[in-house]
């Protein structure tokens, strides 16, 4: 039984959710949102509240179950809140700057690393080493941060590269500290 796809999503005031060949509209302050909804699980609207069922028991539709009433969930947050995430550049000589609505990056590379947002997503910088990734998407939103993070993802022995704020870097000693122990 999935308890995901059994749980009741509450919309909050000015989100609204139409239905129309298999796609699941949600409106709200923030934008519209669409999302897919496969043909064996039913999406009912009544009042404030969302339910979502299966037709059957087999092992697929249950995992769409869980999945589809996840991504309504995501969608009915992205209208109202937004989601946001905050990455940060160590290393001596990285940097990032904004040009246009693209972002460029300096990160230890002999050229620029220019990255093109997703259609619903702003990026901004605050200053050289801080980005903010933010939109109504959950998936573009990680997308495009995953994008900016690849380029120069975080090394265990120095520490440098691109980072999430907050995120935790196992750190592993070198050769050198090995052998001055000996």
């Amino acid at each position: 039984m999935s308890r995901i796809g059994l749980k009741v999503i509450n919309l909050p005031a000015g989100v609204t959710i139409s239905q129309n060949n298999g796609v699941a509209t949600v409106t709200g302050p923030k934008g519209t949102l669409n999302v897919q909804v496969p043909s064996v699980i039913t999406v009912k609207v009544e009042g404030t509240e969302v339910h979502c069922s299966r037709a059957n028991e087999l092992k697929h539709t249950k995992q769409l179950h869980g999945t589809v009433r996840a991504n309504l969930a995501d969608a009915v947050t992205g209208v109202t809140e937004g989601f946001k995430k905050e990455l940060t550049i160590v290393g001596i000589g990285y940097r990032a700057a904004m040009r246009g609505e693209n972002i460029v990056m300096n990160v230890g590379y002999s050229h620029e690393i220019v990255i093109k947002p997703e259609p619903t997503v702003k990026i901004s910088c605050k200053d050289a080493n801080n980005i903010i990734v933010e939109g109504i998407s959950k998936q573009a939103v990680g997308q495009t941060a995953a994008l900016i993070r690849g380029t120069r993802e975080p090394e265990p022995y120095n520490g440098k590269g691109v980072m999430y704020k907050g995120e935790h870097i196992i750190r592993k000693e070198g050769k050198r500290a090995a052998a001055a122990g000996k």
